[in-house]
């Protein structure tokens, strides 16, 4: 196992770094500039900006000079905010969105997985016609339609949760982003594990099983519901992408103090430091998430450690 996830950490690690070449490349050869929307700037002002920060040296120069600050945990300063580095900026909204993401798929897991596997299990019945259908309602709707319907409902008519804004230390605020968020991951999940599981079930060595007198409970958790897992696992490191990208949108509806914010804010307003900043946060994290759905499938099939 050990041997397979220095493997799997050999592959992101250039991974990671092919993302930050592109996006750096990609953000300086795109039309504008940082001060651009300083008309009233002097010519002469504006060559002592690009020359403190470093941007009237050549490409490639700013590009090894960013990579020995990064290697030093240095992000840099950012260009729109300048009282503030980008480490500064990323350490205030991260842990909130960070927070709202592993909610929702924690969430997502704890409802996607046990719907499919009751409707596998139900198969041809209400039950499994109930989840299959608001299943496909989950991956049809958008999160930006489900959440502001979810704060119509239970924020201005039941008046059960605020609609929008954060309190620090009240989860309450947190309730309608995750359950937004969650929602198609889960319903996703659940999608991927009945069709799975069914799958699973009318395998050969499931009949082998229940002909040596297995009863249904052992045959589910101890044949059939690893295996069946295995889709699943798959789609949840990609999933963490969806999560972390529309969660940009969800702290917009929701109003939440997230670092989606600044992300936006940057590429507005051309702040080079800042937007690649956070895309390289997002990555690593992203990247991090499918490395560990990568060790779990590994554990769950053995033989994707060999291969």
């Amino acid at each position: 196992m050990l041997s397979y996830a220095l493997r799997r950490i050999a592959v992101a690690l250039p991974t990671l770094l092919v993302i930050i070449t592109l996006s750096f490349v990609l953000q300086r050869l795109a039309p504008g500039g940082p001060f651009d929307q300083e008309q009233t700037l002097p010519p002469a002002v504006r060559a002592n900006l690009d020359r403190v920060y470093g941007l009237d040296r050549p490409l490639p120069v700013q590009y090894a000079r960013y990579l020995g600050a990064l290697a030093r945990g240095d992000f840099g300063p950012s260009l729109s905010q300048r009282d503030f580095t980008v480490a500064e900026l990323i350490g205030q909204g991260l842990p909130l969105s960070a927070t709202l993401g592993l909610a929702a798929v924690l969430l997502a897991i704890l409802v996607g997985i046990p719907a499919g596997i009751a409707a596998a299990l139900a198969r041809g019945g209400g039950t499994d016609y109930a989840l299959t259908a608001l299943s496909t309602l989950g991956i049809a709707l958008p999160t930006f339609v489900t959440g502001p319907a979810l704060a119509l409902l239970f924020g201005l008519h039941l008046h059960w949760l605020p609609v929008a804004g954060w309190e620090r230390g009240a989860p309450r605020y947190l309730v309608l982003p995750v359950v937004t968020l969650a929602l198609p991951v889960a319903a996703y999940l659940a999608r991927l594990t009945r069709t799975s599981l069914l799958e699973v079930l009318r395998s050969n060595y499931i009949r082998s099983a229940r002909a040596r007198g297995l009863g249904a409970g052992r045959v589910l958790w101890h044949h059939a519901l690893r295996p069946a897992l295995l889709p699943a696992v798959s789609y949840l490191g990609p999933a963490v992408a969806f999560v972390v990208t529309g969660s940009l949108v969800i702290e917009t509806v929701f109003g939440l103090p997230g670092s989606g914010r600044y992300l936006v804010q940057g590429a507005i307003d051309r702040d080079y430091p800042l937007v690649l900043g956070m895309v390289i946060v997002y990555a690593a994290l992203t990247l991090a998430c499918n490395l560990a759905a990568d060790l779990v499938y590994g554990w769950l099939d053995p033989g994707a450690r060999r291969g």
